[in-house]
């Protein structure tokens, strides 16, 4: 099938675009959501409920559902009473976009396993200088012992969104890790950075994946060396809404009957699989055969626009969730951890109306859908 690479927007939202005579059910590339994103992810154990008695969290095993806290809105809890929500609901592992101090001293002792990142604002003097390395880690990582820190995330969605900000990326992570090393954290704590959709120049078919970047090949040989996992955010609604006419709703939402894509020896009956297999594919195309994939980002909004329904959103969080532990075609059996975005609806958030409903939750803690993560 021929594919052919376009530009839209003064977002640069990159995608793969069939031809005429294509039969469809390929996915494209994501549209790239808002990436001023300042939040948290949390990964979940049980059906959502409200605040009550808080339990202790749950360890993160091998593979887990997450769900992202946005912090974009003016009437969300604290963060001493998010993460008393997360915990009710035996969170056991969260991600923030940026290193708050209110939020990690109420991460302090609650055994919650944190992804952290730097956020691009500290990148330029992070990469140029080991002494801000050294001292974001102190202030940040070193400083709150009772945090259970997991991964590092050097920038989020930066290649190739933020061209400028991209040759940063790798002697950031570099002088972070160096830092990381120097305070002997280095077995507990793995350095990374996020990726959208976006940084894959080529998705269709998955066996076909390939980076849109050079700068990538470095940044995958980082990884495999210090046996880091690759950050992935992956948005399937975003593929259905921009190929609708060629990408069918049941195999965005995972409902699909039987496979809808077959690639050499394997087949796909979602389109989850095929947008994560096509990055396995890219990164063993520059050495990264070995690089786990981590989803940090993927949810589908409740109301506000294109196929953004209550029903929808319930029915792709919860197929998620069920489906996580069977891995990939590409990686049968290897369980994906995988975050949901986002823990509540926030009414700050820029774009369009379906970025500010993508939550589980509304701001007073009671469910937008019943879901369960049992």
């Amino acid at each position: 099938m021929h594919r052919c690479s376009s530009t839209r927007g003064p977002d640069l939202r990159r995608h793969l675009c069939m031809s005429d005579t294509t039969a469809g059910n390929g996915e494209i590339l994501p549209e790239k959501k808002e990436a001023n994103w300042f939040g948290l992810c949390v990964v979940v154990g049980s059906t959502l409920v409200a605040p009550s008695l808080v339990p202790a969290a749950a360890p993160l095993g091998v593979h887990g559902i997450g769900v992202c806290h946005g912090r974009l809105g003016d009437n969300l809890p604290s963060p001493s009473d998010a993460v008393a929500l997360y915990l009710s609901n035996n969170i056991a592992s969260m991600r923030i976009y940026w290193p708050d101090q209110n939020i990690l001293q109420a991460l302090s002792g609650s055994n919650i396993q944190l992804i952290l990142d730097v956020p691009r604002e500290n990148l330029q003097s992070i990469a140029s200088d080991p002494s801000a390395a050294h001292d974001w880690v102190q202030n940040n990582i070193v400083a709150f012992s009772g945090v259970s820190f997991r991964y590092i995330a050097v920038g989020n969605e930066l290649i190739p969104e933020h061209p400028d900000l991209a040759q940063f990326i790798l002697p950031a992570m570099q002088n972070i890790q160096g830092a990381i090393n120097a305070a002997g954290l280095q077995s507990q704590i793995k350095v990374s950075t996020a990726v959208s959709g976006n940084a894959l120049g080529q998705s269709y078919p998955p066996s076909a994946g390939a980076f849109a970047s050079d700068s990538m090949g470095s940044i995958v040989q980082f990884l495999a060396s210090n046996e880091a996992p690759l950050l992935f955010n992956v948005y399937p609604y975003f593929a259905y809404k921009g190929n609708s006419a060629q990408i069918s709703l049941d195999y965005a939402l995972f409902t699909s009957n039987s496979p809808v894509v077959h690639d050499g020896p394997f087949d796909y009956q979602n389109l989850f699989d095929a947008m994560v297999d096509a990055a396995y594919a890219a990164l063993e195309k520059v050495g990264g055969s070995n690089v786990r994939i981590v989803v940090s980002e993927s949810g589908w909004p409740s109301a506000g626009g294109f196929a953004a329904s209550v029903d929808n959103a319930r029915t792709y969080n919860q197929n998620l969730i069920g489906h996580v532990s069977q891995g990939t075609p590409r990686r049968p059996g290897s369980g994906i951890e995988a975050y949901i975005f986002a823990m509540f609806n926030e009414d700050q958030k820029d774009g369009e109306e379906t970025e500010r409903n993508f939550g589980l939750f509304y701001p007073n803690k009671q469910p937008v859908y019943p879901i369960s993560f049992t």
